[in-house]
């Protein structure tokens, strides 16, 4: 991290100290008690379904001097993990990250405090308006392809190309039935991309047609495209970052959005270092940082002007997916179980 970085840090984390120490002190005084509080209590403990974010830590750790501990929790066991911890008092997390359901979840067994981070400057309305986590990306879902298997002009170009039956056999998918962001990805092009609800219908079973390989989620769905064995993966548009130098290309290239769940972070109601979870927050959500999930991770982030490095991202809308209920998770995954023929 360069020294600009670093002051820039530095100024956020003492805006911290004004909501954490009683208003009879000075400005000054109050963010360098903050900033003692933090250092001394030494470590923030981060629970995470995000991958790949070792920069950021690290980053995190020279920075502030404070270190910075992360777990991550896949997405079946993140929340009865954390809510079994909290309700038995033993939850070890300062900070939890995870897709904005399941933080919502969180938040309603009261697991979330509010903290409101000066870092979130210039970030769209629609992802600090909740004072218990403050969304900073988007999980953004497009397909891939290598363009070793599968030339740029012969790749799918709209999402309805992927129900054209010379796919058959040849793309992999994270469960439809199961995987929640795919089944909230799916509702998605019905409620953001299709016309009308038959054309997305036609769509689903075209592509189910085609019998994809399902994956479990969508961590698994590069490597079948990578070495050959399927020409097209519904995944996300990160990888072609975290697998280089694999060719890997995305689409559609058709104006078309690309669609995903919000990411989302918040500092825990009974953190056990509340200070330093809050100069981790204000650190996660700092342009340094996003730059870092951007760049080094390939992540699609909110803070503004940041972008990853993947080619024509920055041209393409990202649109965050409605949440979904459970009820509503329950229904379409049913559903897409019986269209897919997916357990």
């Amino acid at each position: 991290m360069n020294a600009l970085d670093r002051r820039e840090f530095l100024k956020l984390a003492a805006a911290t100290g004004l909501a954490g120490v009683g208003g009879s002190l000075p400005g000054m005084a109050r963010a360098q008690a903050v900033s003692a509080q933090a250092k001394a209590e030494g470590k923030a403990v981060f629970y995470a379904n995000i991958t790949s974010v070792e920069s950021v830590m690290k980053a995190f750790d020279e920075a502030t001097g404070i270190q910075g501990l992360y777990t991550r929790i896949s997405s079946s066991k993140f929340i009865p993990t954390i809510v079994t911890e909290h309700n038995a008092g033993k939850l070890l997390a300062d900070v939890v990250q995870a897709p904005r359901p399941m933080l919502s979840l969180l938040a309603q067994n009261n697991v979330l405090a509010s903290y409101q981070s000066p870092s979130t400057q210039g970030y769209p309305d629609w992802a600090i308006h909740d004072p218990r986590m403050t969304l900073f990306g988007i999980e953004y879902v497009s397909y891939l392809f290598n363009t070793q298997h599968l030339k740029k002009a012969d790749a799918p170009q709209r999402y309805e190309d992927l129900a054209d039956p010379k796919w058959k056999g040849q793309i992999v998918m994270a469960n439809p039935a199961t995987h929640s962001s795919t089944i909230s990805w799916l509702v998605g092009l019905k409620e953001q991309v299709f016309k009308t609800e038959s054309d997305w219908m036609a769509y689903l079973k075209g592509l189910a047609a085609n019998q994809p390989m399902f994956v479990a989620s969508f961590g698994p769905t590069p490597a079948p495209i990578e070495s050959g064995e399927k020409l097209v993966a519904i995944s996300m548009p990160k990888y072609i970052v975290t697998k280089a130098p694999a060719p890997l290309e995305w689409g559609p290239r058709s104006g078309q959005p690309l669609l995903g769940t919000p990411r989302a972070i918040a500092v825990t109601a009974k953190a056990p270092h509340p200070a330093a979870a809050r100069a981790f927050m204000d650190f996660w959500l700092s342009k340094p940082a996003m730059r870092l999930l951007a760049k080094k991770v390939g992540e699609y982030v909110l803070a503004p002007g940041v972008f990853p490095d993947v080619e024509g991202i920055d041209q393409v809308k990202v649109l965050p997916v409605r949440d979904l209920t459970d009820h509503e998770i329950e229904k379409w995954g049913r559903e897409f179980g019986q269209i897919f023929g997916a357990r």
